[in-house]
């Protein structure tokens, strides 16, 4: 799966996440963030080899359910799933955190 620089709406719910199967980050963040335009090349490097994680950017902001289900705050925030259930949670993480999460996702 090609990396997407965009977040997009999402209209997915907690229940369809926690039924995704396999490895799975959701990504939360906002377009107009400036912390998550600057970290996308650095997120774009660390999906690079892990091809068969799906990872998908969602547009979070007040009222959108599906980031408050995960007590997201702070953008980008990652969520780490496999098999539905959460593994970990990165917060502004910086790149090394991302590539060490991103392994353990995998093993």
């Amino acid at each position: 799966m090609s990396f997407d620089p965009e977040y997009h709406e999402s209209t997915l719910t907690r229940e369809e996440v926690d039924q995704m199967p396999g490895a799975v980050v959701v990504e939360f963040g906002a377009s107009w963030c400036g912390i998550c335009r600057a970290f996308t090349p650095q997120a774009q490097a660390a999906f690079e080899p892990y091809p068969d994680v799906q990872h998908i950017r969602i547009e979070d902001g007040p009222g959108k359910r599906l980031g408050r289900s995960f007590r997201v705050k702070l953008w980008p925030t990652f969520v780490f799933l496999r098999d539905g259930q959460v593994i970990r949670q990165a917060v502004r993480p910086q790149k090394r955190e991302l590539d060490h999460a991103l392994a353990a996702l995998k093993e």
